[in-house]
């Protein structure tokens, strides 16, 4: 809230950023200081009167013609924060630019000098450039989120660089303020800076890459956490590459799987070559290879039972051994629905999907195997029978098998609805 001044000025700038009479403005969210400074501008054109200005003898007018004079903007006394903000907003640069002349008194109002760094006038740009770099780095880091949001304009780096360098050459303390922010643009940079400067041990980074909600900084701890192994001691092992492992996100399990073979322990890749990620058993099956284990037999001996590891079947069809096509179609009737999904899933990476033999499991109760039975079939949905596809959007079938013959029909340019 901009917390001094008139109430005349505070109620302009509620009604410039859209907020009830009786609301603050939030000023720890960007988005209320850049509409600020869109909303003022709008109602400097809309409503002149609101705005003062030396422009005529009234200063209530925002007028040009040839014998207008220049406008301007002087205080009477000193301004409040609100008179102030209002005039840093104005459509006139050379009002913004007497505004900034005050910007070093009130430290409250910093980031409408962050967001005239990208001032389409380069008088105004510059001289607020000049005043950010004279910033304590402490007040740039408190505005990094809205640093980060102005730097996406077309001028925008200035305050991005100067809030970048600030983290990289300051406190530690700074920077381990920004690792739990919010916003998402200034958690990956604290982590990509705290990174760079090793600032963090390798179990947090662990439990940072297993936990986080954002992919940019899952990939980043996870890729600098594995980093940090040395000899593969047992502690490095729990405290590293156990978190990655048990992540719920498959890339940063995908990067635990990978340690292992930093960490010495390449059988241990073996239960995750029927993870449910396909990346993840890629990175098993390579695991175990530079182990010198082979995880094609591996997998033939699991697909002789598979109701407990079904991702087994799919697991043997991308080892891309045609032989066993064989073994994977056998499981096409298998009583476990995730088995037979996963077996028309094996096949279709093995390319050997036989559309006979899929055909039947688009009547399947399981909207998995459905599912994987439609995708495998739509690259010949012409070799279906159209009769078929049509019993199949019978209202009283299955949805999941509604929309499969959906897709497949319009696959072929029937159009139909479920």
């Amino acid at each position: 809230m901009l917390t001094s001044g008139d109430e005349s000025y505070k109620a302009v700038s509620r009604l410039a950023v859209g907020v009830a009479p009786d609301q603050a403005l939030d000023v720890t969210d960007p988005e209320s200081w850049i509409g600020l400074d869109f909303g003022v501008r709008e109602l400097a054109w809309q409503w002149p009167e609101l705005f003062y200005s030396n422009a005529s003898p009234s200063g209530r007018r925002l007028v040009w013609g040839p014998d207008a004079s220049l406008p301007t903007v002087t205080w009477p006394r000193k301004p409040s924060d609100a008179e102030l903000a209002l005039a840093l907003c104005h459509p006139d640069g050379r009002i913004r630019g007497a505004a900034l002349c005050h910007a070093a008194e009130r430290p409250a109002l910093l980031a409408l000098v962050v967001i005239r760094c990208t001032d389409w006038a380069g008088p105004v740009r510059d001289q607020a450039r000049a005043f950010l770099a004279e910033t304590p780095p402490h007040r740039l880091a408190a505005h990094a989120a809205l640093i980060l949001r102005v730097g996406r304009r077309s001028r925008g780096g200035f305050a991005q660089e100067l809030l970048t360098e600030a983290l990289r050459g300051g406190p530690a303390a700074q920077v381990e303020a920004l690792l739990n922010s919010g916003d998402r643009a200034t958690a990956r940079l604290a982590h990509r800076v705290a990174v760079d400067r090793r600032l963090l041990r390798g179990p947090r980074l662990a439990r940072t890459a297993a936990r986080h909600p954002d992919v940019v900084v899952q990939d980043l701890c996870a890729e600098a956490a594995v980093a940090t192994l040395g000899e593969g001691t047992i502690d490095e092992f729990t405290q590293v590459v156990v978190p990655l492992l048990a992540s719920r996100q498959s890339r940063v399990r995908a990067a635990g799987v990978t340690a292992l073979r930093r960490a010495g322990r390449h059988a241990d890749a073996e239960p995750y070559l029927t993870d449910r990620s396909a990346v993840v058993r890629a990175c098993a099956r390579w695991v175990l290879r530079q182990g010198g284990t082979d995880p094609v037999p591996l997998y033939r001996a699991l697909c002789a039972d598979p109701t407990a590891r079904p991702a087994a079947a799919v697991g043997l069809g991308e080892c891309m051994v045609r032989e066993d096509a064989e073994l994977i179609r056998a499981l096409l009737t298998h009583p476990a629905p995730g088995v037979r999904a996963c077996a028309v899933a094996g096949l279709r990476a093995l390319e050997a999907v036989n559309v006979d033999d899929v055909r039947p499991l688009l009547d399947d109760l399981s909207a998995a195997v459905v599912r994987q039975a439609t995708t495998a079939l739509l690259p010949w949905a012409d070799r279906l029978p159209q009769e078929l596809l049509h019993g199949l959007l019978v209202k009283d079938r299955p949805r999941h098998q509604r929309v499969a013959a959906v897709r497949l029909l319009r696959a072929v340019g029937v159009h139909a609805e479920v």
